[in-house]
């Protein structure tokens, strides 16, 4: 049976821990080992796979993350939908902690990432990129999110910055004059190598915390930003198995 979908897990989402009959697969790639293995289950009626971006142990830092062989191996597996779970800081008002959006847009601050399968080899890759998310399959999300009840903000412009510090408030500021509304550091190069293999790709975006001068500008702690994980992601994995299943 094919995979109808693969979800990429982020900070704090390690698992899906509603996967029966998980099976591991592990797989070489011309660009090296992904973060880890592929975790394929069934959720539902549908088979699903579940990587962790980070490793499932968080051994690897946003800008140490070898998205090139994450996005192959995935497609190796016959996978074509990927969701992206990534946990990001809020910057206008509609994204403060412990809300679930889905961007439409993106703007890349990151830099010295490999963000490209072409090696100088054959004829480039100029992929169309003005809408950074796959339009249908993000409705698909919007959809399956109205069905099982889960709160998600449609749209929102996501900026990726290099890490694997947080920002400073000036930076954040900047990032507000340009549009965006949430920051995280690992919508890119993720978004742009999923086009290149043509694969459809939504982000839902976790809220852990307001970003630097943002919101009540309190001190950023990691058990404050676990514990937002927790509770966006309360309903996510009713959400991953109805989409799963359109």
């Amino acid at each position: 049976m094919d995979i109808a979908l693969a979800v990429i897990g982020g900070t704090g989402v390690y698992r899906l821990a509603a996967l029966e009959n998980v099976e591991s697969r592990h797989f070489d790639t011309p660009y090296g080992a992904p973060s880890g293995p592929l975790r394929i289950g069934r959720l539902g009626e549908a088979r699903v796979a579940f990587l962790a971006r980070h490793g499932e142990g968080h051994a690897l830092p946003p800008h140490r993350v070898n998205y090139r062989a994450n996005l192959h191996a995935l497609k190796q597996a016959g996978v074509r939908r990927v969701l992206a779970l990534n946990t990001v800081g809020g910057i206008t008002e509609a994204y403060g902690p412990r809300v679930l959006a889905c961007p439409d847009q993106l703007i890349d601050y990151t830099w010295g990432r490999e963000s490209s399968f072409w090696d100088g080899e054959g004829e480039a890759l100029h992929v169309d990129f003005g809408h950074p998310y796959s339009p249908i399959f993000r409705h698909k999300v919007l959809a399956a999110a109205r069905v099982t009840g889960a709160r998600v903000v449609d749209g929102g412009c996501y900026g990726a910055t290099q890490g694997p510090r947080l920002e400073t408030n000036a930076e954040i500021a900047r990032m507000r004059r340009d549009g965006c509304d949430l920051v995280g550091m690992t919508g890119m190069p993720e978004a742009g190598l999923a086009r290149e293999l043509g694969l459809d790709y939504a982000c839902l975006a976790i809220v852990a915390n307001w970003a630097a001068g943002c919101g009540d500008a309190a001190e950023i702690t990691l058990a404050e930003v676990l514990e937002n994980v927790a509770a966006a992601s309360a309903g996510l994995p009713e959400l991953v198995a109805e989409l799963a299943r359109g």
